[in-house]
């Protein structure tokens, strides 16, 4: 099972068991008249301001409609003509094969998505057909030809060059068209020639050849672990095989009969996809601390590695984590076409984002496509009025004077896992950054897809350019009484209750006495950190206390910021809220914004866990003990897909205005701050072909007003690789 389809499994594992948890008793006729009442007194429209605003997008190439380029990059072909064939084990919108010719979108191979369809990590074109490494778990209609249940099939597929599926005789699937190779592990390599298929299965260390008009099987030899392969001009084979355990990674050479020849390659640290050229040298990606690809001669009776392409380091040459034209990060894939252009897939690390490249046979750079944002929002740096824009992981730097989707430059990567390994980023789920300065510097707070945790990163522009550091980390209790995060990540957890994790000793990991524990309620409902840097929690339904206030201490000698429960201020939760769900407090006026399940307006039909509530509710005068809000507003509610009732997914609140944006068409709502009144909806327009995707984490709209009036208000879009980001004038 892929990782990915494993995150997407937990997820929902974890969904449904905060649902069976926290799911309310319901009360409709109190509910409905309550929203009947309040909702015709609040949204009332105020259309004095918040009436011109613009769509435009960050992180992806495209802004969507038929033109976007996916998530992932797990694997690529190049075909002669320059055209680019991508696989990869999950897109949001079905791109997980795609095709791309002179930076721009060709098509998709159809049909290959869904909860228990993926793509996969290998991919081959001959002159007639495209072979597509997959998997097919046992969704289906009675009758037709499935796995069973428990059964997921590792497959290849074969599509026509239009990307329809090409069924042959025996072949299996609803449509005939998936050849399997194995139950048990991914197909991790596909390469073709003289009219084979070579097909590397990991899970018997075998690689089976099979005839490309019949797709029947004509021979096999044994390899121990393989995965992407190659045929050379002589007509053998350069197959990678994988690390192990402790055997190391190395490139083994075999005849086409499965002979195997003695120039075994075998000082790549990580080798991770291969070709051959236009002129017949064997190029080598080595996704290791070094990020290049290694190009060999292999006409000989030994491999002589002739040349190197690529800056050594890659991303974290030169400056760290800055963005250059020859600085690779994470390669996944790599080719020739027979101009002798050499084409670079890099697919991040932890599966952080999609960058094709095309060079010219000099080495200059010919286009770039960008998919970089999945699960993710973005906020701008309040110190360079947000000409400075962070996502999850990534730096952008913008230029608002520019047309829609170009106003963004992909400036820096702010993970490097050579040197900090434990990054949480890398170990568990992340999404939304709610970028701060304290004290004049920068950090990076990041929480995660059900809000559970709060990461904490650091900036050192001199010492790591770009990079964001591990600085600290807060957890809940688990509900179970163990330890907060299952496994062995992070190493040297408290066994029991919750914790705040801070590096203390400035080497990103978290080592032994770095943790101040506690233990709490449970069930966290949102996290918030304000301009002077203390950080809030809510604590759902508790016992009438579900607010904690942990004020920054100060910076320690590393430049963490400060956080203790010895400090920790306990308060009351308001009495309208029976669910308490997001917290938005703003020291410099002392004001407080609240969202939950009120008495009023309970949850329908389940709660689903990461929306906001039924009500937004703002309090003047929190510090001085008021608990009696200025107003409250009753959100929208979707009732569209029974048994599902969602209420808006995320708040945010800037300046004059409150937002909120809803789950299945993203749409913001917008507010005045003072009166509670709404203004507008904020719509996708035709700059994203007027479409988006679900908002599916519980900080998936952020709000910045810039220092002329303009709104800039992030939404997660996570449908077609990217955040939408609308520009309201204020």
């Amino acid at each position: 099972m892929s990782v990915l389809n494993q995150y997407i499994r937990n997820l929902s594992e974890i969904a449904f068991r905060y649902k069976k948890i926290f799911k309310l008793a319901l009360s409709l006729s109190v509910g409905v008249l309550a929203s009947i009442v309040i909702g015709m007194y609040f949204v009332a429209k105020d259309t004095s301001a918040a009436n011109s605003y613009t769509t435009s997008w960050i992180g992806n190439t495209f802004g969507g409609g038929s033109k976007w380029v996916q998530i992932q990059l797990n694997g690529i072909y190049v075909a002669p003509n320059g055209t680019v064939y991508t696989n990869s084990s999950w897109d949001e919108a079905g791109r997980e094969v795609g095709f791309y010719k002179n930076g721009d979108v060709l098509g998709k191979a159809d049909d290959l998505h869904g909860w228990e369809r993926f793509g996969g990590v290998a991919i081959t074109v001959d002159n007639k057909y495209i072979y597509v490494a997959m998997q097919q778990g046992p969704s289906g209609s009675p009758g037709e030809d499935y796995p069973p249940k428990g059964t997921l099939w590792r497959c290849v597929r074969r599509y026509d060059m239009s990307g329809k599926a090409a069924p042959f005789p025996g072949g299996r699937g609803w449509d005939k068209s998936m050849l399997i190779i194995n139950t048990k592990s991914q197909v991790t390599g596909l390469t073709n020639a003289g009219g084979e298929l070579y097909v590397s299965d990991p899970a018997a260390n075998k690689v089976r050849v099979y005839s490309t008009n019949t797709m029947k099987e004509v021979r096999s030899f044994s390899v121990p672990n393989p995965g992407p392969s190659v045929v050379d001009k002589q007509g053998n084979l350069w197959i990678i095989q994988s690390k192990n355990g402790s055997t190391p990674a190395k490139v083994l050479h075999y005849s086409k009969q499965g002979k195997l020849l003695p120039e075994a390659i075998a000082d790549i640290a990580q080798p991770s996809a291969i070709a051959i050229d236009n002129q017949g040298k064997l190029l080598i990606a080595d996704n290791g601390p070094r990020q290049q690809v290694l190009i060999y001669d292999v006409t000989g009776k030994k491999p002589t590695q002739v040349k190197t392409f690529g800056s050594q380091g890659g991303i974290y040459a030169g400056v760290p984590g800055e963005v250059g034209d020859l600085k690779f990060n994470g390669i996944s894939g790599v080719g020739v076409d027979a101009a002798g252009n050499i084409y670079i897939a890099n697919d991040g690390f932890n599966r952080s984002g999609a960058d094709l490249r095309q060079f010219s046979p000099s080495g200059k750079l010919q286009w770039r496509l960008l998919g970089l944002e999945f699960i993710d929002n973005a906020d701008g740096d309040p110190a360079t009025d947000a000409v400075d824009v962070y996502t999850k992981d990534e730096h952008f730097v913008m230029d608002y004077s520019k047309p829609p989707g170009k106003q963004w430059t992909y400036k820096g990567y702010t993970i490097n896992g050579f040197k900090y390994p434990q990054d949480p980023r890398l170990n568990m789920g992340a999404d939304a950054p709610i970028f701060r300065r304290i004290k004049g510097k920068p950090f990076l707070f990041i929480t995660d897809m059900y809000g559970v945790a709060l990461q904490i990163y650091r900036f050192d522009k001199a010492k790591s350019g770009e990079i964001a550091i591990p600085s600290g980390f807060f957890i809940g209790t688990n509900v179970n009484e163990k330890q907060a995060l299952d496994g062995k990540w992070p190493p040297n957890q408290p066994k029991t209750g919750e914790w705040i994790w801070r590096d203390q000793n400035g080497n990103g990991a978290f080592d032994v006495g770095e943790y101040d524990t506690s233990k709490d309620y449970p069930y966290i409902g949102g996290w918030w950190v304000d301009s002077k840097g203390d950080v809030w929690k809510t604590l759902r339904s508790q016992d009438g206390i579900g607010i904690r206030h942990y004020p920054l201490q100060g910076l320690d000698e590393q430049g963490n910021p400060i956080y203790t429960y010895r400090t920790m201020e306990k308060q009351k939760t308001p009495s309208i809220f029976i669910d308490l769900r997001r917290i938005e407090y703003f020291p410099e006026t002392d004001t407080m914004y609240l969202s939950g399940f009120t008495k009023e307006n309970s949850a329908i039909n389940g709660d689903y866990a990461k929306t906001v509530g039924s009500e937004i509710a703002r309090y003047d005068n929190w510090s001085k003990g008021n608990r009696n809000p200025r107003w409250r507003i009753v959100l929208p509610v979707d009732k569209s897909a029974p048994p599902e009732v969602l209420p808006p997914a995320a708040i945010s609140i800037a300046g004059d205005y409150v937002f909120a944006v809803t789950v299945k068409k993203a749409e913001v709502y917008v507010y005045n701050a003072k009166t509670g009144k709404q203004v507008r909806i904020l719509k996708p327009g035709p700059e994203v072909a007027s479409e988006t995707g679900w908002v599916d984490i519980p900080y998936g709209v952020r709000a910045f007003r810039r220092s002329n009036g303009e709104y800039l208000v992030f939404v997660e879009e996570d449908h077609k690789g990217k955040v939408i980001m609308y520009r309201l004038r204020g």
